[in-house]
């Protein structure tokens, strides 16, 4: 049985949540799936690029107490060093230019290993590009975690739905905004809220990326890029943030029996452009959509084989993240 060697660019909570999957799922990936691993490359901005020919030491890596281990100094250093076969990146969200992500994705398909990725930037920017790289290797590129967690997206279009169009989208994309504005219809300011939704672990110590509508524009641009082929940047997108609405007004909302949430939404012109928005709208508790709350997110696809489409992911954690990322990798090596 071979064993694969895997490098984390990126190892913050969704990382160490992977390497702890990793270690829970060895047995079954091991039985079921032919897959036994081992760690050789980890690489943060505050580590380093670390390296470990022979496989770190997975308590004393998770217990950040590692210290058998090279120092690289690149990231063409890094992937010689550690000659990864799988490489997993979850660097932070760069949502103006996808880097320094994607010259690391870059880098990782070239040096043989299938790249698997939780950041939105690189499909926005250079998912073409990083896809032809991978193809050209013989090699995956795959980033099933990027909008939905670990909800099967890309994948299902790709091995389930041939031939079928897709005539527009509708998502809850942002588990912050569904917080903030769950916690303002209770009476309570768009502070509390903020408070609230980053003790639940899902919003940054900066949360202009959620509030201000960018996290679900990138996930918008990323469905058009690689769903719907068709290429949109986050400046195509009309924009409006949550920052104007007051509990006041969601309280009335929700009493009306149609509460705000914000929306992303992508309409498929007649001549193949896409309109697309992200704003908060008012959404009856009727619709496909009307019933996700709290840190749950759903996108709800019309199609012209399928009049209706739904996806949703159910309170997704860091481990339903990681899963993402993990399922990415069996799918990969299989």
């Amino acid at each position: 049985m071979k064993q694969y060697r895997l490098c984390f660019l990126g190892f913050g909570n969704v990382g160490r949540a992977l390497a702890r999957l990793f270690v829970a799922k060895s047995t079954e990936l091991r039985e079921s799936y032919g897959i036994d691993w081992t760690i050789t490359g980890v690489a943060t901005r505050r580590m380093g690029w670390r390296v470990n020919q022979n496989g770190f030491d997975m308590q004393n890596l998770l217990s950040t107490t590692a210290t058998d281990f090279e120092t690289a100094h690149t990231v063409e250093d890094w992937l010689k060093a550690a000659a990864p076969d799988v490489v997993f990146e979850t660097t932070s969200l760069n949502p103006e230019s996808g880097q320094p992500a994607i010259d690391y994705l870059r880098a990782s398909l070239n040096a043989g290993a299938h790249t698997i990725t939780a950041n939105k930037a690189p499909i926005v920017y250079a998912y073409n590009e990083l896809n032809a790289i991978a193809l050209q290797q013989g090699k995956r590129f795959l980033f099933e975690s990027t909008v939905l967690d670990s909800a099967p997206l890309f994948s299902l279009f790709r091995e389930t739905l041939p031939v079928a169009k897709i005539r527009g989208f509708t998502g809850i994309f942002n588990s912050t905004t569904n917080v903030i504005l769950e916690t303002m219809e209770a009476g309570r300011s768009f502070e509390e809220g903020v408070k609230t939704a980053q003790e639940l672990g899902v919003a940054e110590t900066d949360p202009t990326n959620d509030v201000e509508g960018w996290d679900a524009i990138m996930k918008v641009c990323a469905i058009a890029n690689v769903i719907l082929k068709t290429p949109l940047r986050p400046g195509d997108v009309r924009r409006e943030g949550i920052r104007a609405l007051d509990p006041g007004t969601l309280q009335q909302a929700r009493g009306e029996g149609k509460p705000y949430k914000l929306l992303a939404r992508a309409k498929v012109n007649t001549d193949g452009s896409i309109s697309a928005s992200v704003r908060p709208e008012q959404i009856a508790l009727s619709e496909a959509l009307g019933s996700i709350r709290g840190t749950s997110l759903a996108v709800h696809f019309e199609l012209d084989m399928i009049p209706g489409l739904t996806v949703i992911s159910h309170r997704p954690n860091l481990q339903s993240t990681a899963y993402g990322l993990l399922a990415d990798c069996v799918n990969a090596l299989r």
